[in-house]
């Protein structure tokens, strides 16, 4: 048996580090569901967390992962037979059209080497061909999990407005919101699908539904049969019961944990935690560009700018063990790091530096993946900690 002393440094790409404040704030016992007091924090709740999407528009939350969240979106938009473009990015944005599949929407793929962002040229040319407007969505993943890449929004945008299209723009935020800029309203975003395990800092179990007045007529006049699901039946202004907002019991504790969560960002800003996030990646890129000069590891991600906030996934030279590497690096430094999904399983590994971090907890966490290259005989660079130190020095303005 391990004993491990101290805390754990979750270093995952989700679930992230749950705030004090934010487990403090679910400490408490149940509240009448139906009492005037969570009513009022609901509804609060329910209007709150609006500016985080930077949306006009009603968010709904459901109990629920990021991959209710999926089939949410799709239900209350598709019906069986529709068509829908998805632009490859890495293993959620095959998942998530697998959940189209399943309830029999027709999928095409713009395939991608998952080294880069979607490329909107291919995006018009595809919207271009399709003279008889098929594609009734385009399914886009804005940060990709897998891969940790982020592609451009607007440029989607601006694809399908050249190309004259009247497909949706539904977009997976899940891994950027909180992150990175994201502005649902200013960049024509249809549906936005968030969950509340990432940089919203809260458990896993909410997901999120943002949608704008577009989207909302599509699902008004069809969508798959749905009942938990539907947006119409969750209608804040148009269902005074409030119960019906969640399609019966709210997960309350959850509400609470997200309220807490909601204020924090508040207090922050969500321009400076767009810049923590930017700082704090920046410096893990520092250090693997360092450790890489070695030739054992480089970073997936081949265009600097398309590189996440959020998340970075450093590949693996052929001939080492990258899921030996992530087990090491959690029994004997108690640091936990992603490993490789889909065609990165066992060949790459992947440093979450999203949610409730700072400067001390990404410098023990590279610090901690040095030592554990040095015990493995895994080839490094020199110099990735002063990398890494110099780039939150400039950052802070030295």
């Amino acid at each position: 048996m391990t004993v491990r002393r101290g805390r754990n440094f979750l270093q995952t790409p989700g679930p992230t580090n749950i705030p004090e404040r934010v487990l403090r704030a679910m400490h408490q016992p149940a509240w009448e569901y139906s009492g005037p007091d969570f009513i009022a924090l609901a509804r609060q709740c329910l209007y709150d967390i609006r500016p985080i999407f930077k949306t006009e528009g009603e968010v709904f939350i459901y109990a629920s992962n990021g991959h209710g969240a999926w089939e949410a979106a799709l239900s209350n938009i598709l019906s069986p037979g529709d068509k829908v473009l998805v632009p490859e990015t890495g293993l959620f944005s095959f998942a998530w059209g697998a959940v189209a599949k399943q309830l029999g929407v027709t999928i095409d793929t713009i395939d991608n080497d998952w080294r880069h962002a979607i490329d909107p040229n291919q995006v018009e040319d595809r919207l271009r061909a399709d003279t008889a407007g098929a594609y009734r969505a385009i399914l886009m993943v804005h940060t990709e999990t897998a891969s940790g890449i982020t592609s451009d929004i607007q440029a989607v945008r601006q694809a399908i407005d050249a190309a004259g299209h009247g497909a949706l723009l539904v977009v997976d935020v899940i891994a950027s919101l909180a992150c990175t800029d994201f502005r649902m309203d200013e960049w024509g975003v249809d549906v936005a699908i968030g969950g509340s395990q990432k940089g919203l800092m809260c458990p896993p179990g909410l997901g999120f539904n943002a949608v704008n007045g577009k989207a909302r007529a599509v699902g008004n006049q069809g969508g798959s049969p749905r009942s938990y699901w539907d947006w119409r039946s969750r209608d804040m202004d148009k269902n005074p019961e409030a119960y019906r907002w969640f399609a019966g019991t709210a997960p309350e504790h959850m509400i609470f944990a997200l309220c807490e969560a909601l204020v924090m960002l508040e207090e922050e800003g969500l321009e400076a935690a767009f810049a923590r996030h930017r700082r704090l990646g920046n410096c893990t890129r520092a250090a693997v560009e360092a450790w890489a000069t070695a030739g054992a590891m480089e970073l997936n991600a081949l265009v600097p700018e398309q590189r996440a906030e959020s998340i970075t996934t450093i590949r693996m030279a052929e001939g080492f063990d990258a899921k030996a590497f992530q087990s090491l690096l959690r029994d004997r430094f108690n640091v936990a790091v992603g490993g490789g999904l889909g065609q990165l399983d066992g060949k790459a590994f992947r440093i979450g530096h999203m949610g409730d971090i700072n400067e001390p907890m990404i410098l023990g966490t590279l610090a901690s993946i040095e030592a554990v290259f040095q015990i493995l005989g895994i080839p490094y660079g020199e110099g990735a900690l002063p990398a890494a130190i110099a780039s939150l020095a400039r950052a802070h303005g030295k």
